[in-house]
C-alpha cells in the first residue's frame, strides 16, 4: 500500500472505526451544470470491524491556500454504492455545511 493509501485508510478508521483494507484506485469526474467540480481518484477500501459498513471510499484534496490535504472518508450504504456516489454526498455535504 502507498503512502497515501496508508493515510487514507487511517482517515477512514479514525473517523468511522473499523480496518480499512485498500483494494483499489478509480478515477472519478463529478461535473454539475457542465463544468467540473471534481476530479481525481477515489480508493476503495475493504473495512472490517464495522457494524454495518463493508466497504469506505476515500481520497484526499489539497487545502487552498495550504501545503496541507485534507480527507475525505464516506462509508458505502444507503444512496452510496459506488465512488462517485461518494464524492457527490460530499460535495452536498459541504455546500450544505456552507449554506447553513
Amino acid at each position: 500500500m502507498n503512502v497515501n493509501n496508508k493515510k487514507l485508510a487511517e482517515a477512514i478508521e479514525r473517523t468511522h472505526g473499523g480496518k480499512a483494507v485498500f483494494l483499489e484506485s478509480v478515477a472519478v469526474s463529478e461535473t454539475f451544470q457542465g463544468l467540473v467540480v471534481w476530479e481525481g481518484f477515489v480508493s476503495v477500501f475493504e473495512l472490517s470491524g464495522h457494524p454495518t459498513a463493508k466497504v469506505a471510499y476515500a481520497w484526499s484534496s489539497p487545502i487552498r491556500g495550504s501545503t496541507k490535504r485534507r480527507y475525505f472518508a464516506v462509508l458505502q450504504g444507503e444512496g452510496i454504492q459506488t465512488p462517485t456516489d461518494a464524492v457527490r454526498a460530499a460535495i452536498v455535504a459541504e455546500h450544505q455545511k456552507k449554506t447553513s
